[in-house]
């Protein structure tokens, strides 16, 4: 068992083999490399401390990153790449960051601080694998598991937990057993962590091919940062279209849905006005009348609490508020929803439609041929070039005012008009017959 180094990475380590010390990368791109994944970036662990470091690389462009934890950058043929001395850790008392750090000429104890045995994993060109805590054996049997004693390690740093969740999510990995308990019990500690630290673990953990399988047991360690999906749990819909609760029925649909941030979010956000719009009729049937617009509300709540952008934000909400929209195949009517929301949000709104009817009973799954016939049609629009935007539409604001319609909002009323009439089939989207037709209008 090897790892392929890239050439600047290699070069640093045997620097430092050169100069006496030790070095070798670590963590995930070690991890990345066994199972023959492309590593994001490259993290070398060494003897040398950081004044050390900094005399072996002194010709190279350094970057102090945090050299108070014994971390330096080295920008090699562009790349940086991030050294940092063996350490142990002091005491952790905001279950995040240490106190302090102590320095160690001993890898053994460096990599006894570390996470998850799959992150502990270390390799040289000159030595090859070391492996101190079973770390290949785990990648092998497809376990998350924490070195040394789990409540600790969480304790330490509790933003770990989502860590565990993310890897097992990204990579199809169990969690082993001890590691899973420590996780429900000190679930709480999410709490102490920076809501940006959240958002950003939790974002990766929702694309993950593996995101089913976590959201159903963990849904308690969800529940201490997105509170708002506690009273889906377990709900019963009362209703024939449905077999599932409303969470199992969540789930269903983010497991369907496309593998990415905006799509996964909607997804699992798409449903959680249900409870608050609970209703029965005469028959015992239950409805959920205005559901979509309270599942925007709240997730709009949701979002802004975990700090995302505003694109995402408003991208989220625009699906969770529509999905419930009937789309159907008629030309025109595409053409429209085109130009309202982008090739792109339409297609990820058609893919939450198609996700949600998917986590349906089956006798009620009668969208799907509908919603693949208005892909097709989408298809030949984008492919034939056709008009569904202003952006698309063969005359412009300046050509208007070339035929003496003043600038403002009458050329913006004429351009839409213009627009109405090319979608609703009454003009080519010709340039001539457009200005003709503007003619008429001004």
């Amino acid at each position: 068992m090897t790892v392929k180094l890239p050439d600047n990475v290699d070069m640093i380590i045997k620097a430092l083999h050169s100069a006496g010390y030790e070095a070798y990368v670590v963590g995930g791109c070690t991890r990345d490399s066994i199972m023959g994944l492309k590593p994001d970036d490259w993290d070398i662990t060494t003897s040398a401390l950081p004044r050390q470091v900094k005399e072996v690389f002194s010709s190279y462009h350094i970057i102090e990153t945090g050299i108070k934890h014994g971390t330096v950058t080295v920008i090699a043929d562009g790349m940086p790449v991030e050294i940092t001395t063996y350490r142990i850790d002091g005491e952790y008392t905001d279950n995040r960051h240490p106190n302090e750090v102590r320095f160690t000429r001993t890898l053994r104890e460096d990599l006894s601080r570390r996470d998850f045995t799959i992150n502990a994993i270390c390799f040289s060109s000159e030595e090859g694998i070391t492996d101190k805590f079973g770390g290949i054996s785990d990648i092998q049997k497809k376990c998350v598991r924490c070195i040394g004693e789990p409540s600790e390690r969480f304790n330490e740093d509790a933003l770990r937990i989502l860590r565990a969740l993310r890897f097992a999510s990204v990579l199809e990995f169990e969690i082993e057993e001890k590691t899973a308990e420590a996780i429900h019990i000190h679930r709480a500690l999410l709490k102490n962590i920076a809501v940006e630290r959240i958002s950003a673990e939790f974002n990766k953990l929702l694309v993950g091919n593996g995101v089913g399988d976590i959201l159903r047991k963990y849904r308690d360690v969800f529940a201490v940062f997105i509170p708002e999906i506690e009273p889906m749990f377990d709900f019963d819909q009362r209703n024939y279209h449905h077999y599932l609760d409303v969470w199992e029925h969540t789930v269903k649909v983010v497991e369907n849905s496309d593998a990415n941030k905006s799509s996964r979010l909607a997804a699992l956000f798409h449903d959680i006005g249900k409870p608050a719009t609970f209703a029965l009729d005469e028959n015992g049937v239950g409805h959920f009348k205005g559901h979509a617009k309270q599942s925007e509300i709240t997730a709009r709540k949701i979002l802004n609490r975990l700090r995302c952008d505003g694109a995402t934000i408003s991208e989220v909400c625009t699906l969770v508020l529509h999905h419930d929209d009937d789309i159907t195949p008629r030309r025109p009517l595409l053409k429209r929803w085109l130009g309202r929301y982008g090739e792109t949000g339409l297609r990820r709104l058609i893919d939450l439609k198609r996700a949600d009817n998917l986590a349906q009973s089956e006798e009620w799954r009668d969208r799907l041929t509908t919603l693949a016939e208005c892909e097709k049609i989408i298809d030949e629009i984008i492919a034939e070039g056709e008009c569904f935007s202003l952006k698309t539409l063969a005359v412009n604001g300046r050509d208007l005012m070339a035929l003496g319609i003043p600038s403002g909002e009458r050329i913006g009323k004429v351009l839409n008009e213009l627009l109405s009439a090319v979608l609703d089939g009454k003009l080519e989207n010709e340039k001539d017959a457009l200005l003709k037709y503007a003619e008429k209008l001004k």
